[in-house]
């Protein structure tokens, strides 16, 4: 299955460039899932990634409480525990931040932007199989960033030499996956992914939109309980009709 040789060689590209990253940015920890947490990440593409999905939902990075402790794009490890049978084991990076702890899918607190995302993949086509019929997730670049406070840093707040060249990697991963599932739309699921989608794909023959990114830090996300965004997301994905 080329997408898992693809992930495993942006893995390898991340842990090349993210003391570089750290040295050249206010990031103090850069640490990466698809080296620790490779096996719940290669769990969810075994399982998922040949289904058929024309649409692909398109992230910026892992947050603490997600992708970093489960491996699945916009995750939460109940979503990924006890609804996609993510499978496997986990090794606590030795360069975590010290307030970040990673316990895997027994980690307790829940993503609210995975978990957003995923009730509404789930209201949508019920079961984790019709769901990847449909749409297939990627976040773009699958470095976990923070500063020294523990925040959380996302890549359109850095800048550099070791940056570029990582998110040149990230482009060409992209590319690779859409080209090897002949995805036809990718939903950037915020501007920045949106941006980062139309530089990667420039060359293909792909529709590239956006959706609003389910962050509670996001007013939008946040208007009307929550179902403002609803509404938008699903409009996106279904069309004005849904």
């Amino acid at each position: 299955m080329k997408v898992i040789d693809y992930a495993r060689k942006l893995s390898k590209k991340c842990d090349f460039f993210a003391k570089s990253i750290i040295e050249e940015t206010n990031v103090s920890y850069a640490t990466n899932p698809l080296n620790y947490a490779w096996d719940y990440h290669k769990s969810y593409l075994t399982q998922y990634s040949g289904l058929g999905a024309k649409t692909l939902l398109l992230g910026m990075n892992p947050g603490p409480y997600g992708m970093a402790q489960c491996g699945v794009p916009f995750g939460a490890t109940n979503i990924a525990k006890n609804f996609l049978n993510i499978q496997g084991n986990f090794v606590d990076p030795s360069s975590r931040h010290p307030k970040r702890p990673v316990l895997g899918l027994e980690f307790e607190r829940q993503e609210v932007s995975g978990t957003r995302l995923w009730n509404l993949l789930r209201d949508i086509w019920q079961n984790p199989q019709d769901i990847h019929k449909n749409v297939f997730l990627v976040n773009h670049c699958p470095l976990l960033l923070l500063g020294d406070s523990g925040r959380n840093i996302t890549p359109d707040n850095i800048s550099g030499k070791a940056v570029n060249s990582l998110l040149h990697e990230c482009d060409e991963h992209l590319l690779s996956v859409v080209e090897e599932l002949q995805i036809e739309r990718v939903i950037g699921v915020g501007k920045y992914a949106e941006k980062r989608a139309n530089l990667a794909l420039q060359d293909l023959d792909v529709e590239i939109t956006t959706c609003w990114h389910p962050s509670p830090a996001s007013p939008l996300a946040n208007r009307n309980n929550g179902e403002d965004w609803r509404v938008n997301v699903k409009k996106v994905l279904l069309g004005e009709n849904s």
